[in-house]
């Protein structure tokens, strides 16, 4: 939760302050509402940045912890679904590195969803 919680809250800053320059680094033309959908991005990061590091001490089992780990689950499989289609055309460093990062963090929060709770006791 810390580590999903740093990554997407320093993403969000990023996009959030710095739209034109990553739209650079992307080879898009950075004109018309792009900066104002890069900000709003960003904010979308940030705030479930937010929301995973001040998750992060709970446990993910029960009616509180759960939604938050499929929310997770749900963004980073389809995140990495959608980055390795684009990884597969494109393979440079920065979209393989991002396919490698959204994968790992879908198969851990998967691994939190569909094991068992961080208490249970086993008989």
């Amino acid at each position: 939760m810390a580590a999903s919680g740093l990554a997407m809250a320093m993403a969000g800053a990023m996009l959030i302050f710095l739209p034109d320059e990553i739209a650079k680094l992307l080879a898009i033309a950075s004109d018309g509402a792009l900066p104002v959908f890069l900000q709003l991005l960003g904010a979308l990061y940030l705030a479930y940045g937010m929301l995973n590091w001040v998750a992060k001490a709970n446990p993910m089992g029960g009616i509180y912890g759960r939604p938050i780990g499929l929310a997770n689950m749900a963004h980073f499989t389809i995140g990495a679904l959608v980055l390795a289609r684009y990884a597969v055309s494109n393979t440079a460093l920065p979209s393989v590195v991002a396919t490698t990062i959204y994968i790992v963090f879908a198969l851990l929060f998967a691994a939190v969803v569909f094991g068992p709770p961080p208490f249970a006791k086993t008989p």
